[in-house]
């Protein structure tokens, strides 16, 4: 998705699950936001990689080693990922779930991203 900007009903979405992810109290909360906004950043390099980073600092906050391990390898390869669209589509980005696996699209999320 190379010079490819994100769609305004996409980057809304994604602005507004990172917004949460940001305000919540709740630690999961906080986590489920992060997914959300990551499964919608997978086809664009920059939001992507700003979606690890923001999982890295939460696992950095919560003294979370595996997490934060697991983040700073996405945040090397989910810019190339995206940019030559080599990414595990619904993939939750938490270090939980295998790097390459691919996990089903919530469907509220699977309509915004065809649209």
């Amino acid at each position: 998705m190379i010079g490819r900007r994100m769609p305004a009903r996409a980057r809304a979405a994604y602005d507004s699950e990172m917004n949460a992810a940001r305000t919540t109290a709740d630690a999961e909360a906080r986590w489920r936001h992060l997914e959300r906004a990551h499964i919608i950043s997978q086809p664009w390099p920059w939001p992507h990689t700003r979606n690890h980073i923001a999982m890295f600092a939460l696992a950095i906050a919560q003294r979370d080693r595996r997490e934060a391990f697991g983040q700073i390898i996405r945040i090397i390869v989910a810019a190339p990922g995206s940019a030559l669209g080599r990414y595990p589509e619904g993939n939750t980005g938490r270090a939980t779930v295998p790097l390459t696996r691919p996990q089903p699209v919530p469907e509220d999320l699977a309509a915004l991203l065809a649209g």
